[in-house]
């Protein structure tokens, strides 16, 4: 007997369900070229197990119920889209830690119609994930700015967080916060500005 996807014909003895004892030899299995592959794309071994790690929790929390020959597709599905949202995660960090480092006398003369990403210069990658000093000094400095995102007013966060990570430009975040592009530069100059003094009164020098 056999059954049908798509144009693809199985066995009807691939039908079932993943056991716990499939999905544990599965992963017991793939979990070592899973880290290579990590290990490859990343450079760092302790990235690495972390994001191997996060894909198989993520493989045995949401498809644990899948049929055992869609493990090795789905896994590696997972896999890549942890490996970019990792690449994502540090290219926002890299653009944070750097805006902030900017703001120094002439940024505090730009008036609040002027949005700080526009005239950014990000310039080099950061060496962040290959110096554990930089590293620890930029995982500080996430966490206070993480903290002090909650205390900004809900117009300037939602301005600051469009532009900032999410990555919209100034009309796509107009359109998305249903206001001006002057009143998005507005915000997020005002919330930057903010967000800076913020991280000096907790003593994060950058």
């Amino acid at each position: 007997m056999a059954f049908f996807v798509g144009e693809c014909r199985f066995p009807a003895s691939r039908r079932h369900l993943a056991t716990y004892q499939e999905l544990s030899s599965f992963l017991a299995e793939v979990e070592r070229r899973a880290y290579k592959h990590a290990m490859f794309a990343l450079r760092d071994e302790h990235t690495a197990l972390d994001v191997v790690q996060e894909a198989m929790l993520k493989l045995t929390e949401k498809y644990s119920g899948k049929p055992p020959f869609e493990l090795p597709m789905l896994f590696q599905r997972i896999l890549q889209n942890a490996i970019h949202d990792h690449f994502r995660r540090q290219k926002v960090r890299n653009t944070w830690t750097t805006l902030f480092s900017s703001l120094g006398p002439k940024g505090e003369d730009q008036g609040e119609d002027h949005d700080p990403l526009e005239t950014l210069d990000l310039g080099a990658d950061s060496n962040a994930a290959s110096n554990p000093l930089a590293r620890l000094t930029q995982t500080r400095t996430m966490a206070t700015i993480e903290w002090a995102l909650t205390r900004l007013p809900a117009r300037q966060r939602e301005a600051f967080l469009l532009r900032y990570w999410e990555e919209f430009d100034v009309a796509e975040t107009a359109a998305a916060m249903g206001c001006s592009e002057g009143s998005v530069k507005t915000h997020c100059s005002r919330a930057t500005h903010a967000l800076a003094e913020m991280l000096k009164e907790k003593g994060v020098s950058l």
